[in-house]
């Protein structure tokens, strides 16, 4: 079975003896390789570039061996293809252009010509295909509908989310517009992925915790529903919701056919709330990978210990993006516990 087979077999819910394992975010600071790439092209050029996207993305597999390739983009080039263009902050965080902040900013957006505005993404994930020619999965992602409104909202990275909320309690009709903006903008990014070849999608719910309780199933779940049932189910769809895990059963609920855990769930919970019917993916803490190999592998191997024998399936997995401090050596510990099976 090939790496891709097993990471395919995992997302249709079956157990296996040694789970597949990738890291979100796998490419980033941590790599030599990467570092240097950026240096000369910078993070924008590298994302809009098919081959440098391209060999981002091939660097961790090359290096690693995982199981599936994330294609190396980022979630806001929606806003960016809409008319809403980003940069990164130099103190750090991210930073709109400007902020969705009337009526008019919001009618303002252009959801017309997606496909040809972020064709490099297709054009980068299918040099990534030919390059891997079948023997790893390869993954495309988008941002949840609510989670790039609040960058767009707020105009950046946020702690509070006030101008957001403001909008989805003050402004109902507008806040609608917004979402079925951006949702309709990622239901046709996510099918030109799906259409170049992406073996699974996932979505990326990174700030739903955010949401007011009693309105995520308004505010995102049911944009995130609409998105699944676009997509058809001849794809898998792993959805992320950070610091979600006690909603595990609405979150099932979207069609998703894995979830993907954050450091502080309890990962057999959150499958007994949905019923043992969905996989589990997660859920090491990105932390432990800036610590020492001997830490990486016993926590590894506790995780593998927890899921062992789950009847959804298992694909192990960080519980939020890798850090740029972590070392090379802590990612070869964890690459060789789970191989190992702990």
């Amino acid at each position: 079975m090939t790496s891709r087979e097993r990471f395919l077999a995992a997302c249709r819910g079956e157990p296996l003896e040694v789970p597949p394992l990738w890291m979100m975010r796998q490419a980033g600071r941590y790599l030599p390789e990467y570092r240097e790439l950026k240096q000369e092209h910078g993070f924008l050029t590298m994302v809009k570039t098919p081959e440098l996207a391209t060999e981002v993305t091939l660097q961790p597999i090359h290096r690693f061996g995982f199981d599936a390739a994330v294609l190396f983009s980022d979630i806001l080039v929606i806003p960016e293809a809409l008319g809403q263009p980003y940069r990164f902050r130099d103190e750090g965080g991210i930073a709109m252009d400007f902020a969705l902040r009337t009526r008019e900013d919001i009618e303002r957006l252009d959801g017309s010509g997606i496909e040809e505005k972020l064709r490099y993404v297709p054009e980068a994930l299918q040099q990534v295909k030919r390059a891997l020619r079948e023997r790893t999965a390869v993954l495309g992602f988008a941002g949840s509908p609510w989670t790039l409104a609040t960058y767009m909202v707020e105009g950046g990275s946020s702690a509070q989310y006030r101008k957001v909320k403001e909008l989805l309690y003050g402004e109902p009709n507008l806040f609608e517009h917004l979402m079925t903006t951006i949702t309709d903008a990622v239901i046709a990014y996510l099918r030109m992925q799906k259409e170049a070849g992406a073996d699974a999608l996932q979505i990326f719910d990174s700030w739903g915790s955010a949401c007011p309780a009693g309105a995520y199933e308004s505010a995102s779940l049911r944009w995130i529903r609409r998105i699944i049932s676009a997509l058809g189910d001849d794809i898998p769809v792993i959805l992320y919701a950070k610091g979600l895990s006690h909603r595990a059963a609405d979150l099932a609920a979207t069609g998703a056919r894995a979830l993907s855990l954050d450091w502080t769930a309890d990962m057999r919970q959150a499958g007994r709330a949905a019923n043992d019917t969905v996989a589990l993916q997660g859920n090491l803490d990105p932390v432990l990978l800036s610590t020492r190999p001997d830490i990486v592998r016993r926590e590894a191997a506790r995780i593998l210990d927890v899921m062992r024998g789950y009847p959804g399936g298992h694909i192990f997995n960080l519980g939020h993006g890798i850090l740029p401090t972590a070392r090379i050596d802590c990612v070869e510990a964890l690459v060789e516990t789970v191989r190992q099976g702990g």
